[in-house]
């Protein structure tokens, strides 16, 4: 483990897991842009398209508690490490197909699914490492600046660089995020140290997986802010989804261009960068529970927004404050989760807490795309607002008083 940084500065080995994990980002923004609007030049199936967002968020569903307990068992960089050399290869290998002209939505689905388990072992590692390379007391800040680079490729840069790289080609933008995370893997190897977890006994995957569930589910925080993640992902990944028909395309509601889609996209990480730099500031201004609240408000009008205009500068003002509270959301949850789950644990942690809260991200997929092949995109713009607010009455059990003892205990 590396040494604690002083209380000002974050330390060299944090800014270079931030480089890597700011060009994985920036690979995965490009690279899921990419496959939406590969896929609706092949398709324009409501249900097929959703298939897309399922395959790639299944294995949240499916795998993740196994990537915790490897996480937890070898040096989490080295997890990292993997990951993201798996994902480079099999962005390579779509790359070469769309350069043979053997691209189909079925090998797209194959794909996603590769790269989704992928990411369920990078993205687990990395919310298990930072604790290790950062002190506790700075772990609000850290995921703030981890944040602003997650937003500013992921979800700024990617999304408009993506579109651009798919009207030059497929194979384009597929050989783009394979060279990316390819250099991803090359910062990432010069962080420096070991990063494996404290472990005290030998013990069977059944029984690590078991411990992990254990601690997430007698944790009343953890349990409630998981189920309303899981909430607020079901209704985001129905609207992603399902966004891009909305959006894309002369036959579309908004008639925008890939380009055009892809900056729109980009207001909402705009927001989110913008909040990414004032998180711990808000959140000590307002209180967790108050800064909570913004979030899931923010998030419930981001997407209800279409289900009510078609100005893409209205939605685009409406993404970026949308952008903005979710960030808030997801630094103060995130940083609350890394403080209570002790280090042993925090690999099977975070991926229970994303079986629950990711693991809807397919469901979420697969039930915005039924229901609109049956009312249509905007009904379910509006169903899915209303149910982000429905999440409203969990933060009674989430407030700044039980949080700070929750962290105490």
């Amino acid at each position: 483990m590396c040494d604690s940084p002083s209380m000002t500065a974050l330390g060299t080995a944090y800014w270079r897991l931030w480089t890597s994990s700011s060009l994985s980002n920036l690979a995965d923004g490009v690279v899921k842009v990419a496959l939406s609007l590969v896929a609706v030049q092949l398709t324009r199936s409501p249900a097929l398209i959703a298939g897309l967002g399922f395959a790639l968020s299944l294995p949240w569903l499916v795998f993740a508690l196994h990537a915790g307990v490897l996480v937890d068992r070898v040096d989490r960089r080295h997890a990292m490490l993997t990951a993201n050399v798996l994902r480079a290869i099999l962005l390579a290998v779509l790359a070469a197909a769309a350069a043979l002209g053997f691209g189909s939505i079925w090998l797209l689905y194959a794909m996603a699914l590769g790269i989704g388990i992928a990411e369920t072992v990078h993205d687990t590692a990395a919310q298990a490492i930072l604790p290790q390379v950062v002190g506790l007391h700075q772990l609000t800040r850290a995921n703030s600046r981890l944040y602003a680079g997650e937003l500013t490729a992921n979800e700024f840069v990617g999304p408009p660089l993506g579109g651009f790289l798919v009207a030059a080609g497929a194979f384009a933008a597929f050989t783009a995020s394979s060279v990316l995370w390819t250099v991803a893997v090359a910062a990432l190897f010069f962080v420096p140290g070991s990063f494996r977890a404290g472990r005290t006994r030998d013990t069977s995957v059944r029984a690590d997986l078991a411990e992990g569930l254990r601690f997430l589910w007698r944790n009343r925080f953890l349990r409630v802010m998981a189920i309303m993640v899981g909430g607020f992902n079901f209704a985001t990944s129905a609207w992603l989804t399902l966004f891009v028909l909305y959006a894309v395309g002369s036959s579309s509601a908004m008639g925008l261009s890939e380009q055009a889609y892809g900056f729109l996209l980009a207001t909402i990480a705009l927001g989110g960068f913008a909040a990414s730099f004032a998180a711990d500031r808000i959140e000590r201004a307002l209180g967790r529970s108050r800064a909570l609240v913004l979030g899931l408000f923010t998030g419930a009008v981001l997407v209800g927004i279409p289900a009510l205009t078609t100005n893409p500068y209205v939605i685009g003002a409406v993404f970026f404050l949308g952008g903005a509270g979710t960030v808030v959301w997801n630094v103060v949850v995130v940083s609350l989760r890394q403080r209570i789950i002790p280090d042993h644990l925090l690999g099977r942690g975070t991926s229970g807490h994303r079986v629950v809260a990711w693991g809807t991200k397919p469901l979420g997929a697969v039930a915005g795309g039924l229901l609109a092949e049956v009312v249509g995109l905007r009904p379910v713009f509006a169903v899915m607002a209303v149910l982000i607010l429905a999440l409203l009455p969990g933060l009674r059990v989430l407030t700044d008083e039980r949080t700070a003892a929750g962290e105490a205990n």
